[in-house]
This record gives C-alpha cells, structure tokens and sequence, in this order.
C-alpha cells in the first residue's frame, strides 16, 4: 500500500500502536491496515522464530506491551483494535487487506479471550475459548473458527486460500467484480470501478474470505466464480465504514517474506492496483454539508 501512496504522490503517515492508543486517529480520515497481525501471534512465522528479524519484532512487541502496562502482546493489539473499531464507528474510513483483515476480527470477536497458543505468549489456549466468541463485536465476519494449531500458517477458518504447498495455478486464479448502480449504491460502484471487470488472483496470508461467515449486512464486491470465495467486501459501522482486501501484493502472486517489492512503474495499468487506489480516493468522495 505505501508502495502505491508513493507511486501516485499521496502523502501520508505512518502509524503504529503508540499513536493509536494515545489516540491519534482522530487527525486522520483514512486509514490502511495490511499485514497486521491483531491476535499476538506474531504473523504466525513460527517456522521463523530463530530468525534476527523475527526475534526483534518479539522483543518490540513485548515491550510495547509492558509500555502500555499489557501483560501480553495479545492484549495490546486486542487494545489496538478496539481504538481502531471506534476510530471507524465515529466517521473514520478504513482500508484493510491480507492478514490485517481477518485477524483484526478475530481480535474484537476474542476480546479478553485467550486464543493463543502457548509457542506465542507461554500459556495454554483457553478451553472454552470457541465458546466465548463475541460476534456482535466484529465489522465483517461472524461464526468463524480461530486455529488454535501454532504451526499451522492460518489463523481461522475466516480465509480459504490454500496453503503454499498446494498453491494452484495463477492462471485460473481469478476473480470477479460485482456491477453496481452509481444511482442506487454510489460507494459500491465507487470502490469496483475498473477498466475490466475480471482480475487476476493473488495470494496471501488472507488469500480469500470465507463466504459462509460473511455478515449479512456486508456488501461482497467481488468473488472467484464458481468457488465463490469472497475476494473484495465493504461495510459500514456507525458514521465509518470499512473495506476489505483479500490477498497481499496484486502483482506479485505469492509474495514470500525477504521477497523485493513491486515495481508500480512496471504495472501502470493494474486492476488489482486500481481497487487499492479506488479506496485512496474514496474518502475524498465523500459528501459536505452545504451552507444554508
């Protein structure tokens, strides 16, 4: 996402969870959440935990937890969320995608619930943790399943992308963007609009959402055909709404950690790209009171 804001000259600000709990969200119209993890669990790289940028990113979470009088990371970014949710419930506008999708969920639905296996915060998952889910709380799914397996790179049974050793083919990797009418659902037809209406797939740690845990009242964007899977969806919640992006790089299928970043120059004509800066531009759409 940065790599876009920079590409199309929008300036910006980085933001991460100090600014967030002392409340700095206020400033700030839009907001893009990406490769967040919002359960503690560190992204789920345990396969990387003996790795140096690994284990800095551990030592920083913990002590920013520690900072904010949190016993664990879990409870920070629990915290995080929460500011992030009322952020959007008064007026803000939020664009998410990848893991920074499913998880921010998984954190509201699990709030003062531990879902975290012991590899992660030392201590056992809570039995009745399924149990205690609170769905009320969430923007965008309900009923779903947290992996409680701390080897298994999945957080819940929110996302339906394969794992990567049965990746499938990226050339019938597709999906496709619903038809709106700009006179009845002017947001929608905002946020799909497009030079084609079907745009190749591409993967994440959130490649898919599950379509059988989608809130009712959560407007689907797009799909894969015939899978059904749910790729592109959009929201409101009190005077906010928020988007969500199923997948992490358009332009790069499976994008692996140490990977190089895209070159936007190389892809000026991007569809995937085009729903990104759809959601840039969005907010500046957004209607002003007239002076009477």
């Amino acid at each position: 996402m940065r790599m876009a804001l920079e590409y199309a000259n929008v300036p910006y600000d980085v933001v991460y969870d100090e600014a967030v709990l002392n409340g700095k969200l206020g400033k700030y119209d839009w907001l893009h959440l990406h490769h967040e993890d919002f359960t503690g669990q560190f992204g789920k790289f345990i396969q990387y935990q003996d790795a140096a940028w690994y284990i800095e990113q551990q030592k920083k979470a913990e002590k920013k937890a520690e900072q904010f009088g949190f016993k664990k990371v879990s409870q920070l970014k629990s915290a995080v969320a929460e500011k992030i949710k009322g952020y959007v419930q008064q007026g803000g506008f939020l664009f998410s995608m990848c893991s920074g999708t499913d998880t921010f969920d998984i954190a509201l639905a699990a709030r003062g619930v531990d879902i975290v296996p012991p590899a992660y915060d030392g201590d056992p998952v809570d039995p009745n943790a399924p149990s205690q889910l609170n769905f009320e709380r969430t923007m965008a799914f309900k009923d779903f399943r947290p992996v409680f397996d701390a080897t298994e790179y999945e957080h819940s049974n929110i996302d339906t992308g394969p794992p990567p050793s049965q990746m499938r083919d990226p050339s019938l990797d597709y999906f496709t963007l619903f038809d709106f009418s700009a006179k009845w659902d002017p947001v929608p037809t905002m946020l799909t609009q497009n030079h084609v209406a079907t745009v190749k797939g591409f993967v994440g740690q959130t490649t898919y959402f599950n379509a059988d845990v989608v809130k009712e009242n959560v407007t689907v964007l797009a799909k894969a055909p015939k899978r059904g899977h749910v790729k592109y969806l959009h929201g409101q919640r009190g005077r906010g709404t928020f988007t969500f992006y199923a997948g992490h790089d358009p332009e790069d299928y499976q994008h692996f950690v140490g990977d190089p970043q895209t070159d936007l120059s190389l892809h000026k004509r991007s569809p995937g790209y085009r729903l990104i800066l759809n959601n840039i531009l969005f907010p500046a759409a957004e209607k002003k009171k007239k002076k009477t």
